[in-house]
């Protein structure tokens, strides 16, 4: 990487490495509940749905629609976002059913809408980090 990315880094453990890990790798990775087929964000040790702790890792589409939104427009700390704004912060809906947070990006704020149709995009930010955001469906 050219240069050193100075916002917060997730610090991946034992169940979101393959999360991370499929990111790295440009796919969008669920856990999915071998019981129910439930598919849950973010990771965690049983099933949220049944209580299950039989859960695998299966590649989401990357397609999801936009349930909520704000737009950024006052960087604090202003040092190290002051060239990002605005941006925005978003839950999405995915169409494997959890939902989950991200940045919008590709797009002028304005132009988000509730239900909008989005897809994601990958962006590496260090080494062992690349971060899933979304952008408009194409």
């Amino acid at each position: 990487m050219d240069n050193e990315y100075l916002k917060p880094l997730p610090a991946p453990d034992h169940l979101t490495a393959p999360f991370w890990d499929g990111c790295k790798a440009n796919k969008l990775l669920l856990q999915r509940c071998k019981q129910c087929s439930t598919s849950q964000f973010p990771p965690g040790p049983l099933c949220t749905k049944c209580r299950s702790a039989e859960l695998e890792w299966s590649e989401a589409s990357g397609k999801a629609k936009v349930y909520s939104w704000i737009v950024v427009r006052h960087p604090i700390p202003a040092d190290v976002y002051k060239d990002e704004v605005p941006y925005v912060v978003a839950l999405v809906d995915l169409d494997e059913g959890p939902r989950m947070s991200t940045n919008i990006v590709d797009c002028v704020p304005e132009s988000i809408k509730d239900g909008m149709p989005v897809e994601v995009a990958f962006k590496q930010v260090s080494d062992a980090i690349t971060l899933p955001l979304f952008r408009p469906a194409k």
